[in-house]
């Protein structure tokens, strides 16, 4: 009765060794996939971040574009106003001028006339 229970209990201890070798085991499984899995996230991470501060430094060089495009065409238009301005104005000087010559024509068909 001895023998075989001490035999039961060497059978049951090599069985709990081979469990506990078997638990440690799969626990060294599952820390190398976690510590896979932490630094596949972190890289995913990372190259997202990366591309986040590209798509942002390219918005803001498209922006800076478009502000300079405004810029130059507020100057464009604000030249183009002016030089309206100045062709309105000699339109003015050769109407007078126009009238002012018309009226001398006609004094001097006036007295041509006579």
């Amino acid at each position: 009765q001895l023998h075989l229970t001490t035999s039961e209990k060497n059978e049951l201890a090599r069985s709990l060794e081979i469990v506990q070798n078997q638990l440690q085991e799969k626990e060294s499984e599952i820390k190398r996939e976690t510590s896979e899995y932490r630094d596949g996230l972190l890289q995913a991470e990372r190259e997202h971040q990366d591309a986040l501060t590209e798509a942002n430094r390219k918005n803001e060089a498209e922006i800076e574009a478009c502000h300079e495009k405004i810029s130059s065409l507020e100057h464009f238009i604000s030249s183009q106003k002016l030089e309206i301005e100045h062709l309105k104005s000699n339109k003015e000087q050769l109407n007078n001028s126009l009238k002012e010559a018309n009226q001398a024509l006609g004094e001097l068909l006036k007295t041509k006339v006579r």
